[in-house]
């Protein structure tokens, strides 16, 4: 997944000073200086963050608190405000607002970098969570819910075992694909497969009992005599 920095409107320069050590931690630095080139750099994907140069005094105050705000009802991407005015009072009111930190503009380039990474590390962590938590597989009328271990036919819930579901899991996640014996065993046992042939079957048994309305016509976990078994 690509590492991004956003810079919003660059007004301190910040971008040129930053550019040379993210590029070396390799992270790349975009600069956007309009509302919509910095929504089509968010839109973009990747590991993103995005890096408000802005000013918090004066008439600037609430439009910059109100950018801030706008920014995190968008996305969960970490912000960080970089500006000129580093009053006590300008961090906390831009941390309300959806910042998740603050620095002055004329901050060491290697502090801000460090900032940049640990945002960046606890995003990657978030969005990889939040990934496995809601990972649903759907083949027809078959679906496995991953972060809840759970497994539908039509909607209706069937209870698998542990070893059940992996195999189940290991053969729709390779949808389509015809995974032999072997392949299996050493997939779920991590260990080498001797004499694993009847062990599988009676499991691929079980679970077609559990899923199929007519076990000896499968519509889901299919056996491809000579070579092995696949779903789809």
């Amino acid at each position: 997944m690509e590492r991004k920095v956003i810079v919003y409107n660059n007004q301190t320069g910040v971008a040129a000073r930053i550019e040379t050590p993210c590029t070396a931690e390799s992270i790349h630095v975009a600069v956007a200086d309009s509302w919509e080139k910095l929504l089509a750099e968010m839109a973009a994907g990747g590991a993103s963050l995005v890096l408000l140069d802005i000013m918090l005094e004066d008439k600037g105050w609430g439009n910059s608190m109100r950018l801030i705000a706008d920014i995190r009802n968008r996305s969960r991407m970490p912000i960080i405000v970089v500006s000129r005015q580093a009053t006590e009072t300008a961090k906390i009111m831009a941390l309300n607002s959806g910042a998740d930190d603050f620095v002055s503009a004329d901050c060491n380039p290697l502090e801000l970098l460090a900032r940049i990474k640990s945002q960046l590390r606890r995003y990657v962590q978030t969005v990889n969570m939040h990934a496995n938590i809601d990972r649903i597989y759907r083949v027809d009328g078959l679906e496995l819910n991953d972060g809840q271990r759970r497994v539908f036919v039509e909607g209706r819930e069937v209870k698998l075992t542990p070893i059940e579901y992996k195999i189940l899991r290991l053969l729709v996640q390779e949808r389509g694909r015809v995974l032999s014996v072997s392949q299996i065993y050493e997939a779920i046992w991590n260990m080498k497969a001797i004499g694993a042939d009847n062990t599988i079957a009676v499991h691929i048994r079980h679970i077609r009992e559990k899923i199929e309305s007519n076990p000896k016509e499968p519509r889901y976990l299919r056996v491809v005599w000579g070579t092995g078994y696949k779903v789809g």
